[in-house]
Parts: C-alpha cells; sequence; structure tokens
C-alpha cells in the first residue's frame, strides 16, 4: 500500500457522527507515550499530522485522521498515565469504549506496547476487552530502534506470554528508522480489501472487563 494523501478530520470527544463516516476505520489503543500518534506519523509519511509530545497524556480526545480519501486511522486516548486525576482518566476510558463499542466501521485494532518493558495491567485489561468484543487486533511493539536485535528476541516472548499472543502475531516497529512499516501497510491493505462482520461475544464469556 502506498498513501499519498492524508488529512486531520476530527476530534471527538464522545463517539458521533463525523465527516466521511463509513469508510473502514483502523485505531491505535495503547498506554500514554507508547506511540499511537508516532506510527500514525510514520505510516502516513507526514511527520507533522498527529501532534505528538514527549510528555504522557496529550491525546485526551480520540482524533480521526482520513488517508486516501479510503480509511480513517483513529488514534485513541492514552491509557495508564499515572498523573492524570482519576475523573480525567475516567473520562479517557469512556471516550475509548464509547468508540470500540460504538463504531460500526471498525476493522482491527493495533495494541502498541513498549517493546522495552512487560506490557502493563492495563494492556492486558485492554487485550481482554478487544477479546471479549470480538475485536480484531494486532499488538504493535513500539521503539525497537531503542533495542538491539538481540534484546528485541528476549523481549517478544514477555510480550507474548502476558498478552496471550504468538510471536508471530506480534509486530515490531520503530518511528524512527520505519522498521515494521510496510508490514503494517501491507495488514492494513489486506484488512480494506476483505469485508466481514465484527464478532458477537461468545456465549458464556465472563463480564466484560473494565478498560
Amino acid at each position: 500500500m502506498t498513501i499519498n494523501k492524508s488529512k486531520f478530520v476530527a476530534s471527538l470527544s464522545g463517539f458521533g457522527p463525523f465527516p466521511g463516516q463509513g469508510m473502514p476505520e483502523i485505531a491505535m489503543a495503547g498506554k500514554s507515550n507508547v506511540g499511537k500518534s508516532s506510527l500514525i506519523n510514520n505510516l502516513t509519511g507526514n511527520s507533522h499530522l498527529a501532534r505528538t509530545s514527549a510528555e504522557p497524556g496529550k491525546t485526551r480526545l480520540v482524533n480521526l485522521y482520513r488517508i486516501n480519501e479510503a480509511f480513517f486511522l483513529v488514534d485513541l486516548p492514552g491509557y495508564g498515565f499515572a498523573r492524570a486525576p482519576k475523573q480525567e482518566k475516567q473520562k479517557w476510558a469512556a471516550m475509548i469504549e464509547g468508540y470500540l463499542r460504538g463504531s460500526e466501521h471498525l476493522r482491527r485494532v493495533f495494541q502498541l506496547v513498549d517493546i522495552r518493558h512487560a506490557p502493563t495491567e492495563d494492556d492486558q485489561l485492554m487485550v481482554e476487552y478487544l477479546r471479549h468484543y470480538g475485536i480484531p487486533f494486532t499488538v504493535v511493539a513500539t521503539k525497537a530502534d531503542k533495542l538491539s536485535k538481540a534484546q528485541r528476541g528476549r523481549s517478544i516472548p514477555v510480550i507474548c506470554r502476558t498478552l496471550g499472543v504468538q510471536p508471530w502475531e506480534v509486530m515490531v516497529h520503530s518511528s524512527k528508522d520505519g522498521t515494521g512499516r510496510d508490514r503494517l501497510l501491507e495488514l492494513i491493505e489486506g484488512e480494506l480489501n476483505e469485508k466481514t462482520e465484527p464478532a458477537e461475544p461468545e456465549a458464556g464469556t465472563p463480564e466484560q472487563p473494565d478498560i
């Protein structure tokens, strides 16, 4: 896939109508400062598209970007920012859940984790939530340029054990050197070419996890 057009469309404080709604959506989820905005910028080749910051908690709304006039990349608020007030955390969680439950056009979630650290409890809860509602997701291990290949090889099994995924299901990415960009674009292209209905939660699944 080649991305030759990308545009910011809207910021939502709660899920609702937005310009161009109806096209497929690929969402980015993950803790604060894990690299969601940087991933969007890297995929689109536009370093100024999504606002990035070294300070956690900057993405506080659901931000939508229209790509190639064909689909949306959706930047969800980060979770797990320890210094945020409890009320603010609850608001972010409500926005994330409102989008994930409300969107009829969501094709896949890229669940981002920092390759340098074991996934957090919040990461595990998010993955449980996605599984519970049958939302397709791919784990993306970000900041790969911070580790050597040998160190990456030791980190991936930890991510797999913690989140219950297989090594080949984890995409390694770096917004600095572009590692993994082509594979992620291929995955997006495959999703756009495949028409699927969202799965219903399995009968007898436990009570929904809270984000």
